[in-house]
């Protein structure tokens, strides 16, 4: 959220007043034929009204009549490895930026290497969940929206998440195995396959698709960019008005 300044609000009343006054002088001189009257009467009514007008813009900030809040709210992206969700999610966080709402991203991979060793069975994956919880709900209670992607396989972690935050919007990228493996530039699916990694969602453990998401998208049909445009116009639907 931005906070306007006082020597914003001062520059953007020298700014009006250079018009203004221009203004008062033409219309004083064309009445009158004294410049020197027209002069005195500009740069004393510049000094003024500038202090005027910032004293208006200061006491019209604190008032609320006429503002509306906007309620934090988190898109949380869900979805197999390579279904989309890094890609879509950091597409929806741009556009969104341009509100010019308060907004943080959250990502999965940036999460696991600031907390190293989180590990990814069914136990460790929820713990993880409530740690990601709490985080948004720390921004939200500052007013921040946030746009975060986790695979998030449980469904019982994904309530948690929506218990925990406000205005949560499930985003479920619909993908089948097949097609991932084919995007897989990592080869994260040939070293599940090999049971080199464990407990990896769709291939040797569970993902259970989410059965009251808001959006669902399948990205096999749907370009990344199309899906943002629906995401976004979803948001500004319901909670940027």
């Amino acid at each position: 959220m931005y906070k306007e300044t006082n020597l914003r609000s001062i520059v953007k009343g020298i700014s009006w007043r250079f018009i203004a006054t221009g203004t008062t002088v033409i219309i004083i001189y064309v009445f009158f034929g004294r410049l020197d009257l027209a002069i005195a009467a500009g740069v004393i009514e510049t000094f003024l009204k500038v202090g005027l007008y910032w004293g208006h813009e200061k006491i019209w900030q604190k008032v609320r009549f006429g503002k509306k809040r906007i309620e934090p709210f988190n898109i949380w992206f869900t979805g197999i490895s390579l279904s989309g969700k890094t890609t879509i999610a950091d597409l929806v966080y741009k556009q969104l930026e341009k509100s010019q709402i308060p907004l943080e991203r959250i990502d999965a991979k940036d999460l696991r290497d600031l907390i190293p060793n989180i590990g990814f069975t069914r136990e460790d994956r929820n713990r993880h969940m409530h740690r990601v919880g709490h985080l948004i709900q720390t921004l939200q209670n500052n007013s921040i929206s946030t746009v975060a992607s986790f695979i998030s396989p449980y469904r019982e972690s994904r309530k948690a998440i929506r218990e925990m935050v406000k205005n949560n919007v499930v985003v479920y990228l619909k993908a089948d195995v097949q097609t991932c493996q084919k995007r897989d530039y990592k080869g994260v699916y040939a070293k599940a396959l090999s049971g080199e990694f464990q407990h990896f969602a769709g291939v040797n453990d569970v993902y259970e698709e989410p059965q009251h998401a808001e959006i669902v998208i399948d990205t096999r049909e749907t370009s990344a960019q199309e899906s943002a445009d629906i995401i976004v116009k979803y948001i500004k639907k319901h909670y940027i008005k």
